[in-house]
């Protein structure tokens, strides 16, 4: 079974599959209104390492604070030898 990581740790053009969402529920439904709902593909678009991150997920691209994007819990996709999204 594969290990859950944040989504702040993704590479980019990484993909992921949304696990959990840890936080508060307006963290929680403001993050679900957004897309980041339980089952969504994701996609790391650009992650510098620091700042903000950008995914995409359901065919729009977001940004996140760092904070924000370690408290989406993802699972690696092992179909990362493509990409989506830049």
């Amino acid at each position: 079974m594969e290990e859950l990581v944040e989504l702040s740790r993704l590479a980019p053009r990484e993909r992921g599959i949304v696990h959990t969402l840890v936080g508060g529920r307006g963290f929680v439904s403001r993050l679900a209104a957004l897309g980041f709902t339980v089952g969504a593909p994701v996609t790391m678009v650009r992650n510098h390492g620091q700042g903000p991150v950008i995914v995409l997920v359901r065919d729009t691209r977001i940004a996140l604070g760092r904070g924000e994007a370690a408290k989406v819990l993802v699972r690696r996709r092992e179909d990362n030898d493509g990409a989506e999204g830049e």
